[in-house]
């Protein structure tokens, strides 16, 4: 089912546009116009997930370890492992990351 569109009982599954309602149905206003402001419960979220990381979580840190992840997942790389990398580093797919000597 589609959210298209509302659905007429007996005339199908498939919705019409609002402006080809049947005038004699009930029930056929024009569509009215609305807005939800999400904005409170998405500060009520961060704030939620902030608290879950709890008070000794280190943003700084973990990006730090991450990238430091990554150097060594990059490493260790045979010649056509290599290759392929340094392709994928020329097309634009993988930033340049390491110096390719951690250890494997």
């Amino acid at each position: 089912m589609s959210t298209h569109g509302p659905i007429i009982p007996g005339e199908g599954d498939e919705p019409v546009a609002a402006g080809e309602l049947p005038a004699d149905r009930p029930g056929t206003a024009e569509p009215v116009e609305f807005t939800v402001d999400l904005s409170s419960h998405e500060m009520l979220r961060r704030t939620h997930t902030v608290a879950a990381l709890g008070a000794g979580w280190d943003p700084v840190a973990a990006l730090h370890g991450e990238q430091a992840a990554y150097d060594l997942l990059y490493s260790g790389l045979d010649d056509e492992q290599q290759r392929l990398y340094e392709e994928l580093i020329a097309a634009g797919v993988l930033p340049r990351r390491g110096g390719g000597d951690a250890a494997a």
